[in-house]
């Protein structure tokens, strides 16, 4: 008679990575203009047709701007278009954006880009002049009013910006050029002081 072999199927426990962000902790700035690390977010990288458009600002609550530099909100929810067919959508709250879109039909494309990205908080009367030490845009109130968002270059890395009042901005970027970007922004807030 064979023994018999006994095998545990059980599932094993799923591990998780928690990431770090990239900067946490870190605050600079001047009297004039702050720098803080954005809290986490959800962030999806989207692309669609014309006639998915509608579709998809239902589902995600919010009706995606069609304009150049347009953007939309609604509870702690972010649209901002990037081009005609493009727009980066983000979720303060950490909801999970692609199951918003689950149930949309039409062609789209829709990536989660949550762990490529992070976001600087910059807040003062002296947060244009720092922007502008390493951004050519012309960010005054006429040109670039509250609400604007664009992607454009901070020093050599691409960021998008966000207005998110008269004397702030959401500044997105890569985590990987993070510390560049904070730190650069950190001596144009320090310059903007003077």
């Amino acid at each position: 008679m064979a023994d018999s072999v006994t095998a545990d199927l059980s599932i094993p426990e799923r591990a998780s990575a928690r990431r770090t962000p990239p900067l946490a902790g870190l605050h600079g700035g001047s009297g004039v203009a702050r720098l803080t690390a954005a809290a986490p977010a959800t962030r999806l990288s989207l692309r669609a047709k014309p006639e998915t458009v509608e579709a998809l600002g239902s589902a995600l609550g919010l009706a995606l701007p069609t304009t150049p530099k347009g953007s939309a909100s609604a509870n702690r929810r972010h649209a901002l278009w990037l081009g005609p067919d493009e727009w980066l959508v983000i979720d303060e709250a950490g909801a999970d954006l692609m199951a918003s879109l689950s149930g949309v039909s039409g062609l789209f494309s829709a990536t989660d880009i949550s762990h490529r990205n992070t976001a600087i908080l910059l807040e003062g009367p002296g947060a244009a002049t720092a922007l502008n030490s390493g951004c050519p845009q012309d960010l005054s109130l006429r040109a670039f009013p509250i609400g604007a968002c664009s992607r454009t270059v901070f020093g050599k890395s691409e960021v998008v910006l966000y207005r998110t009042a008269e004397d702030a901005f959401r500044v997105e970027c890569w985590r990987s050029f993070s510390p560049y970007v904070f730190g650069l922004l950190a001596e144009g807030a320090e310059d903007a002081g003077a």
